[in-house]
Parts: C-alpha cells; structure tokens; sequence
C-alpha cells in the first residue's frame, strides 16, 4: 500500500504542515498540491464542497505526493466510509465529544475485527494499491476534533480509545464553547490552558496533536509547542489576501 508520508514525517521527528480546501475547483486544487504541502485537506463541513467534488479534488492532489485528507460533516459513519472508498488517506471527524463518540467514529475508519468498516474502497484500491485493504487500517489516519467543553471534560477518555491518531483543536468554537471570542490564532488565556490540557492529553496517551490556524507565523508557535500538525492557511485565505494586495494601488 502507498505510505502515508505523514507518518513517515512524525516518524523521522518532523512536523506536518496541511493547508484546508474550502472551494471546489481543480486547477486550484492541484495548484496547492504543487506548492510543498504535506496533506490537503478538504473541507465538506463548512466548505463548498461535497462528496463528488471532493472526489475530483483527490484525483487533483493525486499528481503529487502531497496527502489527501478531508473533514466530514458530523460523525455519520456512511460518510466516514464513503470518503475513506474515495482516497482519503485521513478523516478530520468534528464535535466528538465522549468517548462513545470517538469509538463510533474510529470503528467506521476500519476494516474487522479492529472495526465495522464495509469493504467497497473503490478509489482507495486505485490510489492505495492492491494491498490496500490489508494495511489501511494502519495507514489511514483517524482525526477527531475537541472544540466543546463536555469534550474538553472527556478528553483523557477520548484519546485513550484504541485505533484514534490525532486530537485536532478547532480554536473557534472551542472558544465558543469557553463563554470567550470564535477566533482563529487563539491568545486568550482562557482557550490557551484549554489547549494546553488537549495537547498534554494526547501527548500522554501516545496521540499526535493538530491546531487550526491561519498564519505561519502562529502555526509555529504551534509547533514550538509540541503540536505535529499545523493548519497553516486555506484557499479563502489566499484569496482574501488580494484584498490587501489592491488596497495598495490608490486609485
């Protein structure tokens, strides 16, 4: 089966760096696939995507090395599978908040006996290998994201559940969650120590950590932290940078 670079990076004591996909369209797509990422992830939660175009969107990222992966919308486990049979090399499940949550969604990502995942992995055989089912349950990686407070409460619980890689922080809504600002590159001392904690839960239960951010600037402060796994920016990112880019030519 093909490797998941990811893996190979943590392995060799790297960080990985991932930027999020909100809009459809290919050329753009395979345009950030060139630029050295390692993981692109496609967004079906709150993005303008869905499953089909998501699915062009992974042949797209597919002209590289660069790692396919993707959010669903809630943790439905026929969407866990179905993205899984089209190229995702990792799931991002958002709003698992127990423990119950986190081993619905894990036993979607993988084949008997670890899980329930129906056999039918269409583009994953193309994209994966003839292999793929025999190591896909090792090799695709489960995300789950802790941004509410009953999560927050559950975390220890939440990491300890076997087969999960990585507890992902959705700063936004976990400041929500906090009574504090929905915002990204969270300072707020409040959301810091509820950051802190998730990060040391998943460092203690031999978990990866991700953070949400838009700014390389912040996604190395990230990464000074301890996090493996930073957001650094996203498609709407980008373009909305043209904004400033005008502003500087007076009319």
């Amino acid at each position: 089966m093909r490797p998941n670079r990811l893996r190979e990076l943590w392995a060799s004591g790297k960080p990985a760096v991932n930027c999020w996909i909100s809009l459809p369209g290919l050329l753009g797509a395979e345009m950030l696939a060139h630029q050295g990422w390692d993981s692109l992830t496609v967004d079906l939660q709150h993005g303008q995507n869905d499953f089909t175009s998501m699915c062009a969107l992974f042949a797209a990222i597919s002209t590289t090395d660069t790692v396919p992966l993707m959010r669903v919308t809630w943790n439905t486990p026929g969407d866990v599978m179905r993205a899984l049979d089209a190229g995702a090399y990792g799931v991002i499940c958002p709003n698992v908040d127990t423990p119950e949550d986190c081993a619905r969604f894990v036993g979607a990502c993988q084949y008997p006996p670890d899980g329930y995942r129906s056999y039918g992995p269409k583009r994953g055989l193309l994209y994966g290998g003839p292999d793929y089912v025999q190591h896909a349950n090792d090799t695709i990686l489960k995300i789950i994201q802790i941004e509410s407070a009953v999560a927050l409460k559950n975390v220890d619980a939440i990491a300890a559940i076997k087969g999960l890689d990585m507890l992902y922080i959705g700063p936004s809504d976990l400041g929500l969650a906090l009574g504090r600002e929905a915002r990204q590159n969270q300072t707020d001392p409040v959301v810091m120590e509820a950051v802190d904690k998730i990060l040391a839960a998943a460092k203690r239960a031999g978990r990866f950590a991700g953070m949400h951010c838009t700014s390389a600037e912040y996604a190395l402060q990230m990464i000074e932290k301890g996090f493996d796994f930073v957001t650094v920016i996203s498609d709407e990112g980008l373009l909305a940078r043209g904004a400033a880019i005008r502003a500087q030519i007076p009319r």
